[in-house]
């Protein structure tokens, strides 16, 4: 089955991750690939912390790019690179796996900084494995092949007031 967590609000990642903890608690096995994210943060900690059973495994960019806009050429060329990398690794690892999580799939693709035929391939290969994408403004070949779909929207955020994203809480 296909899950999207989409939208413009607070949780998409935090959601991708309580149904990775959910089926690490089932005995699965599940793998995450972080796009566009290289920060320290929360969740990957946490899910370091489980990998001790080694029913986890996580790929992401070991290098935090920063934003889209602010990156240079040379940086979306390497983001790009481990982006392609970290997919055709989940793809020849499907066959192992309960869960496979793409976290920040949609913006990575929107900004062409992943392969979209290798995330074709893995839509195409993802029988009898739980695969859940995040981030906003999922393309539309997603939201025709998904099997759940749930919007997280903003109401209000504190960052609209100028507090800055809390350890624990945005990451």
């Amino acid at each position: 089955m296909i899950h999207i967590y989409c939208g413009d609000g607070k949780g998409k990642t935090t959601a991708a991750v309580g149904l990775a903890a959910r089926m690490l608690g089932t005995g699965g096995r599940v793998h995450i690939v972080q796009f566009l994210k290289g920060n320290d943060s929360s969740e990957i900690d946490f899910l370091k912390n489980c990998a001790i059973n080694s029913n986890v495994t996580i790929s992401r960019c070991d290098k935090n790019y920063g934003f889209y806009k602010n990156m240079s050429d040379i940086a979306k060329k390497e983001i790009t690179n481990c982006h392609n990398k970290n997919l055709t690794e989940a793809l020849e690892m499907l066959s192992k796996l309960d869960m496979l999580v793409l976290d920040e799939i949609f913006a990575a693709l929107r900004f062409n900084l992943a392969d979209m035929s290798i995330v074709k391939e893995i839509i195409n290969s993802c029988h009898g494995v739980e695969l859940i994408l995040t981030g906003r403004e999922p393309q539309e070949y997603f939201i025709e092949n998904a099997d759940y779909i749930s919007e997280i929207k903003k109401v209000r955020h504190p960052y609209d007031k100028g507090i800055k994203a809390r350890r624990g809480i945005e990451f």
